[in-house]
C-alpha cells in the first residue's frame, strides 16, 4: 500500500455463505492518523449496479415490473425516442440490467457531482439538458444485438422504477434492501452534503487528496451507492441465500438464478453482475472505479465463498493491474492472510 500510495483499504470475506471476517488497513486520508474502521464507508461506484439489480428483482417478484416487458410501458417523466431503424419495444428490464438495451454513453458524460450544477433529475438528464449529459438519450443500436456498458441504461432503470412506484429510488433502496438486510452503513449519495462524517476521503494515484475530498456520482442506480465491504457482503450473502430459496427480501430461487446465467448476446454478463469461472466454479463479480476510489466484489455461489475490497485511491489502472487485483488473486489461490 505504501509503495502504491494507497491510504486505506477495507476488506470483507464470506465463508459458507456468511460474513467470516472484516480486515481494515490504513487511514481515512493520507497522513491524518485516523484509521479505516469496519464502519468506514467508501464510494462503491459501479458496484451500485449490483444493488440496483437486486432492487429490480424484488420489484419483479412483487409484480411491479417484468423482466421481459416493454420498458416504455412504465416510463412517464421521459420517453425513449422513436428511432427509424431500431425498435424501442425491444428495450426490456432484462436488457437494461445486462447492458444490451442499445444505449451508449456519450464521451464526457456522467462526470462527478459539480456543486454549481447540482444533482440532475433523471428525466432532464436523459433529455440531454444537464451538465452531466449534454445529448438526449436514444438507441444507438438494436436492443439485444450487442453489449454496450451503459450508465444511461441504469439511469433509465432508475427512472422506470420511480415512475412505476411513485417513490424515490433512495427511499425504495432503504425500504426494500438496506433496512431488511441490516445494511446500516450504506446509503445513496447524490451530493457532498449527504456524505457521512468518517467516510473515506478520495485520493489520486499520486496519493494526493482530491480537491473536493469526496467524489460523488449523482446517478443513484448507476453509481450512487456508498457502503462498507461488510454491507456489500450482506447483499452478496442475500443473493446466495435467495439462490437456495432462503432469501429474506422476497427474491425466489428461480428469479435469483436469472441473475447468474449468461444473458442475450454476451456470455459474460448476468443481471447486474459479470460472469466468469475459476477452477471450474461459476464466478460472479462487480467492479467499481471512480475518481479517488476503486473496489472489487467477487463471489462463488456454488461454494458460498466471496469477498469485497474497497480502497480510497484511484490507482490509474484497471483493477486487474492494481493492488485490488493482486489481493483478489491471492485470495482466490488461498494465499491471502
Amino acid at each position: 500500500m505504501r509503495e502504491q500510495k494507497i491510504p486505506g483499504l477495507s476488506m470483507a470475506f464470506i465463508e459458507s455463505g456468511r460474513l467470516s471476517r472484516h480486515v481494515c488497513l490504513g487511514e481515512l486520508a493520507m497522513g491524518d492518523g485516523q484509521p479505516v474502521r469496519p464502519d468506514t464507508m467508501f464510494n462503491a461506484c459501479s458496484i451500485s449496479k449490483f444493488a440496483a439489480a437486486m432492487l429490480a428483482l424484488v420489484l419483479v417478484e412483487e409484480g411491479v415490473l417484468g423482466l421481459d416487458g416493454e420498458v416504455s410501458d412504465h416510463l412517464v417523466a421521459w420517453r425513449i425516442p422513436e428511432h427509424p431503424m431500431y425498435d424501442t419495444r425491444k428495450v426490456t428490464l432484462r436488457r437494461l440490467l445486462s447492458h444490451q438495451a442499445g444505449f451508449a454513453d456519450p464521451k464526457g458524460s456522467f462526470s462527478h457531482y459539480a456543486r454549481e450544477h447540482g444533482a440532475p433529475f433523471m428525466a432532464e438528464l436523459l433529455g440531454g439538458t444537464t451538465y452531466y449529459r449534454k445529448e438526449p438519450a436514444g438507441l444507438t443500436t438494436e436492443p439485444g444485438s450487442r453489449f454496450i456498458y451503459s450508465d444511461t441504461g441504469y439511469c433509465i432503470l432508475q427512472l422506470m422504477i420511480e415512475d412505476v412506484t411513485g417513490e424515490s429510488y433512495d427511499d425504495l433502496m432503504r425500504e426494500k434492501i438496506f433496512e431488511p438486510l441490516h445494511m446500516n452503513h450504506s446509503r445513496i449519495v447524490t451530493s457532498h452534503s449527504e456524505i457521512l462524517p468518517g467516510s473515506a476521503i478520495g485520493h489520486s494515484k499520486d496519493g494526493e487528496r482530491l480537491h473536493m475530498p469526496y467524489t460523488v456520482y449523482p446517478y443513484p442506480a448507476a453509481a450512487g451507492l456508498w457502503a462498507t465491504p461488510s454491507d456489500l457482503v450482506l447483499l452478496l450473502t442475500e443473493l446466495m441465500a435467495s439462490l437456495r430459496g432462503e432469501g429474506g427480501i422476497g427474491i425466489s430461487a428461480r428469479t435469483a438464478s436469472e441473475m447468474i446465467v449468461p444473458q442475450g448476446c454476451f456470455q459474460w454478463t448476468g443481471l447486474g453482475v459479470f460472469l466468469d469461472s475459476f477452477n471450474g466454479q461459476l464466478e460472479i463479480s462487480s467492479l467499481g472505479w471512480g475518481e479517488g476510489y476503486q473496489c472489487v466484489l467477487i463471489a462463488y455461489p456454488d461454494t458460498g465463498k466471496g469477498a469485497v475490497w474497497m480502497m480510497n485511491a484511484d490507482p490509474g489502472v484497471h483493477q486487474s493491474q492494481s493492488l485490488l487485483g493482486e489481493a483478489a488473486r491471492q485470495w482466490q489461490e488461498g494465499q491471502f492472510d
